[in-house]
């Protein structure tokens, strides 16, 4: 692995243990050259996914942007690190586990409101005025409405 201070190519692996629930290997790192240190983390990948925009375009799934509108739905909120990773890893699984490679965006964010539906109220209306494009202080009050409906009907309303 290229050392990501002074770019030597070479770097020698100091510790590894399992990261997310098994699902991946966290692995410490220190150069040789420069004796900087960094962490890399070693996933299953089952396939490569493409995500289809709504224009059509298709552009490769990317966990890192998944996880950054995950964050921002979740910021300032009181959540363990632990537990967001261990969600948006259970949605790649969903993802890589349909047996598709093209992946329309919308059914990722439908993914993401389901996990976030049941993991913080606030960062579920957050995710849903960005997913669902919001205008105006009515479309908040429906999906409050929703959030707080009983879950049969919530799940009924989102079909």
């Amino acid at each position: 692995m290229r050392c990501p201070f002074c770019g030597s190519p070479d770097s020698q692996v100091k510790d590894s243990r399992p990261a997310e629930d098994g699902g991946a290997i966290r692995r410490r790192r220190v150069c040789p050259d420069c004796s900087g240190r960094f962490t890399t983390f070693e996933r299953v990948q089952l396939r490569d996914l493409m995500v289809v925009k709504k224009s059509g375009r298709r552009v490769p799934f990317e966990r890192d942007k998944l996880a950054r509108s995950i964050h921002t739905a979740l910021r300032k909120r009181p959540v363990e690190e632990e537990r967001v990773e261990r969600m948006i890893s259970g949605i790649v699984r969903q993802l890589e586990s349909t047996g598709e490679s093209d992946i329309p965006s919308e059914a990722i964010g439908r993914l993401v409101m389901e996990a976030l539906r049941g993991f913080d109220d606030v960062a579920f209306v957050r995710f849903a005025s960005v997913y669902r494009d919001f205008r105006e202080a009515r479309d908040f009050e429906s999906i409050i409405a929703e959030l707080t409906a009983a879950p049969e009907t919530a799940s009924e309303d989102r079909g």
